[in-house]
C-alpha cells in the first residue's frame, strides 16, 4: 500500500501592512526624485490591486509633494492573450485624469509583476489612450519568471519563486488586510476551490 504525502504547504507571510506602507513611501520618494519632482507624472492603476496601490502611492507623492498627482484607472480586459483560456470576466472601467496622459510621464502600478503579459497588455490599453511622454512601471512585488522583455522601474520586494509556489497579495480596500503572502500552488487552488463550495 502507498501512502501519498501531501507535500503543499499553505502559505507564509513575507510582507505585513507595515512592510507595505514602508514600500509605499520607498516608492513615492524614487519617483519624485527620478522625475525630478513628479511635475508631470500621471499615475495609472492597473485592476483590480493595482488601483489601490496606485491610490496609496498618490496619496504619500501628493504629502511629499504638496500637491495633487493625477490619478487614473487602467482595465487591460480586453487586451490580455489569455482571455481565450481563461473563464469570462467582467470588464472594469478605465478612467483617465481629466488632462489626459498626452506628455505626460505615466507610471502604471500593478502588485504582482510575473510573465510580463499584464504589462504587455497594459501597454496596449495606453497606446489607445494616448501618447505619454514615458511610461514607467511600479510593483509592489516582482516574482520573476519573466517570458516577455519587461523589466519594473520601481520594485517593492524581490521575491525569488517557483512555478510551483502562488503569490497573493491581499489588500485591506478589498480582502480586510495588508500581506504579502507566498505558498504552494496546489494549496493555494485547493483552498480557493473549498471556499467557493462552502
Amino acid at each position: 500500500m502507498t501512502t501519498r504525502i501531501d507535500a503543499s504547504r499553505p502559505p507564509h507571510q513575507v510582507l505585513d501592512a507595515n512592510d507595505i506602507a514602508r514600500v509605499i513611501t520607498r516608492i513615492a520618494h524614487e519617483i519624485v526624485e527620478r522625475a525630478k519632482g513628479a511635475e508631470d507624472v500621471v499615475l495609472l492603476g492597473i485592476h483590480t490591486r493595482g488601483v489601490h496601490l496606485a491610490r496609496r502611492l498618490a496619496a504619500k507623492l501628493a504629502q511629499i509633494t504638496g500637491r495633487e498627482i493625477p490619478l487614473g484607472t487602467l482595465d487591460i480586459t480586453m487586451y490580455r492573450d489569455d482571455l481565450r483560456l481563461k473563464p469570462a470576466r467582467a470588464a472594469e472601467h478605465t478612467e483617465v485624469p481629466a488632462d489626459g496622459i498626452e506628455g505626460r510621464l505615466v507610471v502604471l502600478v500593478d502588485d504582482v509583476l510575473f510573465s510580463g503579459r499584464t504589462i504587455r497588455a497594459a501597454l496596449d490599453a495606453l497606446n489607445d489612450l494616448g501618447r505619454p511622454r514615458a511610461v514607467q512601471l511600479a510593483v509592489l512585488v516582482d516574482r520573476g519568471h519573466r517570458e516577455l522583455p519587461i523589466r519594473a522601474d520601481y520594485v517593492g520586494k524581490n521575491l525569488p519563486t517557483s512555478l510551483r509556489e502562488a503569490v497573493q497579495v491581499r489588500l485591506a480596500e478589498v480582502d480586510g488586510r495588508d500581506a504579502v503572502l507566498v505558498g504552494d500552488r496546489d494549496y493555494s487552488a485547493r483552498s480557493t476551490q473549498a471556499l467557493a463550495g462552502e
